[in-house]
């Protein structure tokens, strides 16, 4: 293995793209085969990243609400094709936005004030999971933060999550993909099915079986310090600004399926790197079977809902699947066909290979930065099976 390519990249990417601070875990196995930290995790430049550093890794989030759902499915707690109305009831009568624009930007939501027609189609499990249940990803919605005032900033993931079946669908259920809020609408169905909140079914089914400690949907104040720095780049300037933000956390109780977690590079990498060798943790202890992994990692769009990805995602020789990308075309990647995984909103990416059994994690703390999708993310994916010689 000779990582050398890989370093000098990843040592270049602060006078390229103004990344002040990153880290790096690629495992193999269950062996750690690579890590590199670069850079500092203050604003002031004086602290340098350590393996302590805790990040909000937003979207790489939905991969682990994904695990959490398939041990349910696995269990026959949840089925697939079920309607989301079986588990919440104010999701049975929906309205969609007519003729709304989808893959056009800047996006303008539709409200309750917009033109909505009954929806003709349930909303299913499978849907929410693949990103076609129709649902918009407005963070901002009327209903959203009528709720957030009502309730000092106190309602919880349940509440928040019925507040949500007041937005307008994007589409009819089943028909289009578009990226959108259903991860969290899951983390509802995951409670209402175990009767335990969001954080805590995770935590005794998930976290705690892989020796996962730090994983949080909500920063414990005396851990807040650890928090790395956050950036933000102005797409008009393209300058890379100090950005304190955080608009998933809806409330001080409320835990997002879809972009909540915040962690280290390593809790993270114990999930990647069960996923990458059938579902079994370096503890030695199942969360999933390869059945459920494999449901997840293939591709469950048709063409119309593939090439609605393609056009939002810009990820090329990928599909979606279950929460996570997937690998269909081998000639646009160095990884094989069925690699899988998902990034962030700041610039965390996971790569989850379980065929060579490989697990990359990679994360920097920058909103807005297109580039971190578009090159420096295939970039490490390619250095990093160059290294390894695959």
């Amino acid at each position: 293995m000779d990582f050398s390519k890989l370093t000098a990249y990843l040592n270049t990417l602060e006078q390229r793209y103004g990344i002040h601070g990153l880290d790096i875990k690629i495992t193999k196995e269950h062996d750690t085969v690579y890590r590199r930290m670069i850079g500092h995790s203050d604003y002031d430049g004086v602290v340098p990243v350590s393996d302590r550093d805790l990040y909000d890794i937003y979207s790489a989030s939905k991969v682990i609400t994904m695990v959490g759902v398939m041990q349910l499915v696995e269990q026959e707690r949840i089925g697939l094709d079920d309607p989301l109305d079986k588990y919440l009831p104010e999701f049975a009568q929906m309205q969609c936005a007519v003729d709304f624009p989808i893959g056009r930007f800047p996006i303008t939501w539709p409200t309750q004030d917009s033109t909505l027609v009954p929806a003709k189609n349930k909303m299913l499990i499978h849907d929410l999971m693949s990103m076609t249940a129709g649902m918009s990803y407005d963070t901002g919605a009327a209903p959203i933060r009528r709720l957030v005032e009502q309730t000092n900033g106190e309602a919880d993931t349940r509440a928040l999550v019925g507040a949500m079946a007041e937005m307008p669908l994007l589409c009819e259920p089943g028909t289009r993909y578009s990226y959108a809020l259903g991860h969290d609408v899951l983390a509802a169905v995951v409670e209402v099915v175990t009767g335990m909140t969001f954080s805590m079914y995770m935590r005794k089914h998930v976290f705690e079986p892989l020796g996962i400690a730090e994983m949080f949907y909500q920063v414990p104040p005396d851990e807040a310090h650890r928090v790395s720095a956050q950036y933000a780049k102005n797409w008009n300037t393209g300058e890379v600004l100090p950005n304190r933000e955080m608009r998933f956390r809806f409330t001080k109780n409320y835990e997002s399926g879809g972009a909540g977690i915040c962690t280290t590079v390593d809790e993270y990498s114990k999930i990647i790197e069960a996923l990458a060798n059938g579902g079994i943790g370096r503890t030695g202890q199942r969360i999933l079977k390869p059945e459920s992994i494999a449901a997840m990692s293939c591709n469950w769009l048709n063409e119309t809902e593939l090439a609605d990805f393609t056009r939002s995602s810009g990820k090329v020789g990928y599909g979606y699947g279950l929460g996570v990308r997937t690998l269909i075309d081998a000639s646009a990647s160095r990884s094989p066909l069925g690699e899988f995984g998902w990034d962030g909103a700041a610039g965390a990416y996971c790569l989850v290979d379980p065929i060579n059994h490989i697990g990359i994690f990679y994360t920097h703390e920058i909103l807005g930065m297109i580039e971190a999708y578009s090159e420096i993310h295939p970039t490490l994916r390619d250095l990093t099976y160059e290294a390894l010689g695959l």
